[in-house]
């Protein structure tokens, strides 16, 4: 059957492209204070493994669905057609505190969850008064307008019954950020 992600953005048109690993995250300070906080992805490993002028071409071709349309007809909201861009998650982030200054810098891979993993990390370190640290090792949750996905092997999976007796659709799974 279909992902429940699939039935509960139907109103949207549904959303057929891969999630591959495929996205790398680096955050630089130097000693003057300079930051930058970047997110690449490429698309599929080494992207279209076409090299130009030293440079890996993207293959971002693989956002997109390949069909057009569903069995009934229905068009597929990221079909390929020209002009559109590739749907993309990506969540570089700075955090400044109310002197201007530079508090926190991170961002992850992961594709559609990138935005949840960085949020969940800031309010960890913000609202929690968590250490950098301790707020990269949390156990990974999320709900991406659907079933709630717990990483496996962690304590937060421990709550997957609690949440089917409350109603909730819950998946297990490997949930690796790298933050």
């Amino acid at each position: 059957g279909k992902p429940d992600r699939d039935n509960a953005m139907a109103p949207h048109g549904l959303d057929q492209s891969l999630e591959l690993p495929s996205t790398t995250h680096i955050v630089v300070v130097d000693k003057a204070g300079n930051a930058a906080s970047m997110t690449s992805s490429i698309e599929t490993g080494f992207g279209s493994r076409q090299m130009a002028g030293g440079f890996l071409l993207n293959n971002q071709l693989t956002d997109f669905s390949a069909r057009a349309e569903d069995d009934a007809g229905n068009p597929i909201r990221n079909r390929i057609e020209p002009w559109k861009r590739p749907r993309s998650s990506m969540a570089p982030t700075m955090v400044f505190g109310p002197d201007g200054e530079l508090r926190m810098i991170l961002g992850s891979p992961g594709g559609s969850r990138i935005i949840g993993y960085v949020a969940k990390t800031v309010i960890a370190m913000i609202d929690w008064q968590m250490t950098p640290q301790e707020a990269v090792s949390l156990p990974h949750f999320i709900n991406r307008n659907g079933a709630y996905d717990l990483e496996a092997g962690t304590e937060i999976a421990e709550l997957a019954d609690d949440l089917r007796d409350e109603g909730y659709q819950v998946n297990i799974r490997g949930l690796n950020s790298g933050l």
